[in-house]
């Protein structure tokens, strides 16, 4: 149990501090969301903390407390790591300003001087940030050192760093209460819950007891189109030399080129962030402040899309669109993802694209079982291979067209080669159906009355009758005219459980040799979907 704060026992601090990042990276990374959910937090804060506790071990044990404490700041402000990390520095910055603003510290004894590091170091870090946030890891700090203040003149050391962490952590818990993106991703602050773990650290720098229980369960995943990814398109870092009075101008003028603007440092020499679309006037508002160097660019939204393809498993999955229970279940009994469409309403982008992140495979196909929906479909294509999938829409136009897809589906086929053979198969397969008219309507095989029995074949009326059963019989007909091999036949809620059996039974008298398959589709307003391969 240490009763004062020494040179030893930051070099400790720093070491503990970095084992617990480590184990904590990719947990925190996954609970990044803001200010753009590109899922870097815990790897950024690790690489910080690490090049802070890297400067401790160059410049060996022999360093005094006040040397010890620069040392670990400097490193920190050089080795700072986006926005997280950068805010990181200016913590560790504040807190050790604090600490050597005494004359004459050799070691740390007087509780005043722990709550100003606190209180210093929190202060910093919002006065750092352009647009600062609540919810975040300022909150964080902030609610550490409000709990410290609190605290009696008496109050030992381990009380006083155990106070700090147990009110950063309640903080924590309350991150998504004040930040809406959390709340909708069902996660705390990543950069807050970060904090935590360093101050954790420190508890157990002082007390000799590890309180870290170690990395919780990954989130839940989330929909990334869900959140607000708005903001400047690259991540804009570098160092800069600059006189102190030259910031505050910099800042402002950050500012107006983008977001996420953080500038830390002091007594010369800053470390600037901020996340914009125009690189170039963001080194240039530099050049006007002072001498920028160690340049570092980052495609923030390339960065996210590479991140979430390569944490998705390998594999291939098939993503169909189906307007009826029975043939959902049905492609769901083959592996197949379903979007389930409502009646007459073709499924939404965002509905195809859930479909997608439920099929979590790095290598997607795309079904839309009709005409219409294609568009639909080919948009979410485009927005998931922005997310760095590899997706492909095989344009089926009927839902037997979808099934005769899913038939010749081989997983370990070559990507193309697998899209390839889909399509023959559906393009091999005619398509037809029966449905009920609901309207008076000159069609091409003459004028139609509401509730007449319409035989469709790819799209045009071919055939009015009034029996559900005779009109399809008619339909497979002309679609078998030109031979074929299997029948498919989806039954609907219009009709009733004998008439595929019924269709089937006069089929077979005058087409000897075919093979027919009959389905439960359930679908509205098509009494039979037919099929001929």
């Amino acid at each position: 149990m240490l009763e004062r704060l020494d040179a030893a026992g930051i070099r400790r601090w720093a070491e503990l501090g970095l084992a617990a990042l480590g184990r904590h990276r990719a947990e925190i990374d996954a609970l990044n969301v803001f200010p753009v959910p590109d899922g870097d937090t815990g790897t950024n804060l690790f690489l910080t903390f690490e090049s802070a506790a890297e400067a401790l071990r160059e410049a060996g044990a022999e360093l005094d407390m006040r040397s010890t404490v620069r040392t670990f700041a400097h490193g920190a402000l050089l080795g700072a790591r986006g926005n997280s990390g950068i805010i990181l520095s200016q913590l560790v910055r504040g807190f050790s300003e604090a600490l050597t603003a005494v004359p004459h510290v050799g070691v740390v004894t007087q509780h005043e001087m722990l709550v100003s590091a606190f209180r210093r170091s929190a202060e910093s870090a919002y006065a750092a940030v352009a647009d600062p946030r609540e919810g975040t890891v300022l909150t964080v700090a902030r609610a550490a050192a409000d709990a410290v203040a609190g605290l009696g003149p008496g109050t030992s050391l381990a009380a006083l760093v155990t106070t700090a962490a147990d009110a950063a952590a309640e903080a924590l818990a309350r991150t998504p209460e004040q930040l809406e993106v959390l709340a909708r991703a069902g996660v705390v602050d990543a950069g807050g819950k970060g904090l935590v773990v360093l101050l954790d650290a420190l508890v157990e720098t002082v007390t000799g007891v590890r309180r870290d229980p170690g990395p919780s369960a990954p989130p839940i995943p989330f929909d990334v189109h869900d959140l607000d990814e708005g903001g400047g398109a690259y991540e804009v870092m570098y160092l800069l030399d600059s006189e102190d009075a030259a910031v505050h101008t910099l800042r402002a003028r950050l500012a107006e080129l983008g977001d996420s603007v953080v500038v830390v440092g002091g007594a010369g020499l800053w470390n600037v962030h901020v996340h914009a679309d125009d690189v170039g006037a963001v080194i240039e508002v530099g050049i006007e402040a002072g001498r920028p160097h160690r340049v570092r660019v980052t495609d923030l939204r390339q960065e996210a899309a590479e991140r979430r393809a390569s944490e998705r498993p390998s594999g291939r999955t098939l993503v169909a669109v189906a307007h009826g229970p029975g043939t959902a279940a049905l492609l769901d009994s083959t592996g197949t993802v379903v979007v389930r469409a409502q009646a007459n309403i073709a499924p939404s982008t965002a509905e195809i694209l859930d479909g997608v992140a439920r099929a979590g495979t790095a290598e997607i196909v795309l079904l839309p079982s009709e005409s219409d929906i294609r568009p639909v479909a080919e948009a979410a294509a485009e927005r998931a291979r922005a997310d760095g999938l590899r997706i492909s829409v095989v344009p089926t136009r009927s839902i037997v067209q979808t099934l005769a897809a899913v038939a010749v589906h081989d997983p370990a086929a070559l990507f193309g080669d697998d899209v390839v053979a889909m399509t023959r198969a559906a393009a091999a397969t005619r398509y037809g159906g029966v449905s009920i008219a609901s309207r008076e309507a000159f069609t091409s095989a003459g004028a139609c009355h509401i509730g007449d029995v319409l035989g469709i074949v790819e799209g045009d009326v071919v055939e009015i009758g009034d029996a559900i059963e005779d009109v399809a019989v008619r339909v497979l007909s002309r679609l078998l005219s030109t031979g074929g091999e299997l029948v498919t036949m989806i039954r609907g809620d219009d009709a009733d459980d004998t008439c595929t059996t019924t269709v089937a039974r006069r089929l077979r008298r005058e087409h000897h040799g075919v093979e027919i398959v009959a389905y439960d589709g359930g679908q509205p307003f098509w009494p039979l979907i037919l099929g001929v391969e």
